[in-house]
């Protein structure tokens, strides 16, 4: 596949707008013309990293850490990330960032990290806001008008969700009115009840069109004053969002959860908590996740995995009467990500998974 194409399978995977405003994501360097055969995935990258992706021959690294992101004014060939950009480059290999995006995304990392502890997922730690407030809208129309009118709408911006276009629902009953004197009906005669019969066709559009939306309904449609309504939905469309809650398929105590947690993420794991306490609903967040100690608590669930936990938020946390937690530690918690994506991309390339540590704290007494 061309690099491009790879990119395309990767932001339909992670979409970039679900990226955080500060975030870096993307393609750091390569040429999206490219060919790409061999893929290299990995949480960190390193020196290891790119030495290991350019001896396995592979044209492309998928990160999950950007290299480039906070306080960067150059990639110079003498500074510690220029260095790498420059080894990549000269050696043809691209890197591709997904980082909060791939976070957030279903089948990201924490669909990844809770997969890994073997939970059953029901829904996010933290929804994200709709991406876009809707209307819905619902117009009586004759039923030989219908397809004039609704071709109109989707014109203007109306009837698109997600990846799908002309969505609109219809359905055919009987309508009447009797027009006024001072009327100029289209149908029908002034004074005289009529009955005909008549479509209601619905669909969605954003917020912001219904100006345009409106303007091409009353265009298009047969009747002097067209019926119809707007309503604005509460929720529009919503991205699952941060962090993951599960059930474990049985219950474990605290003390057995964790050592699986260790197990299964290749960590050390620490566990704060009664180790007796019985864990069966489980939060989960990739990374560093205090800051969603307040959400999880809210939540009922039994335990809460995430990494990067810091002593007084835990302490706090606890003497709150929040659930249990387990430091994971970043990497451990983010790692199973890697092979979600060469699962992803192993259709179109070979894939390979970087699987030792990046963790800077890598030395265990």
């Amino acid at each position: 596949m061309l690099l491009s194409d790879v990119i395309d399978v990767l932001d339909e995977a992670y979409p970039p707008r679900l990226a955080e405003g500060w975030d870096s994501v993307g393609l750091v360097c390569g040429d999206p013309a490219a060919d790409v055969t061999r893929v290299l995935a990995c949480v960190d990258v390193t020196a290891a990293v790119v030495d290991a992706a350019i001896e396995q021959g592979a044209q492309l690294v998928v990160a999950h850490h950007p290299l480039l992101l906070r306080g960067v004014d150059t990639v110079a060939a003498n500074t510690p990330k220029g260095a790498l950009v420059h080894r990549l480059i000269t050696h043809g290999v691209a890197l591709f960032t997904a980082h909060t995006n791939a976070d957030r995304a279903r089948g990201g990392v924490n669909d990844a990290l809770a997969a890994a502890l073997g939970l059953t997922v029901t829904g996010p730690v933290e929804h994200l806001a709709p991406a876009r407030p809707l209307d819905r809208w619902g117009v009586m129309v004759p039923p030989g008008r219908a397809d004039g009118v609704l071709a109109a709408l989707f014109a203007a911006g109306a009837g698109t969700v997600g990846e799908y276009s002309e969505c609109a629902w219809r359905v055919d009953g009987a309508g009447q009115f009797r027009p006024g004197a001072a009327s100029n009906p289209a149908v029908g005669a002034r004074g005289e009840l009529e009955r005909l019969p008549e479509t209601r066709v619905e669909l969605v559009a954003d917020r912001a069109a219904r100006g345009a939306v409106e303007r091409a309904l009353q265009e298009a449609h047969p009747y002097e004053e067209p019926a119809y309504d707007v309503i604005e939905l509460a929720g529009g469309d919503r991205e699952w969002g941060l962090g993951r809650v599960g059930v474990l398929p049985a219950p474990l105590t605290l003390a057995a959860f964790t050592a699986r947690v260790s197990e299964a993420l290749r960590v050390t794991a620490r566990g704060a908590g009664d180790p007796d306490a019985e864990i069966r609903t489980v939060a989960v967040c990739g990374g560093a996740g205090d800051s969603l100690l307040g959400t999880v608590a809210r939540l009922g669930v039994d335990a809460y995995v995430t990494g990067d936990l810091r002593h007084h938020p835990v302490d706090e946390h606890l003497r709150a009467g929040g659930p249990a937690v387990v430091d994971g530690t970043h990497w451990g918690t983010e790692f199973p990500w890697c092979a979600a994506v060469a699962d992803l991309l192993r259709p179109h390339a070979d894939v390979a998974v970087y699987d030792r540590p990046t963790d800077p704290f890598a030395v265990h007494g």
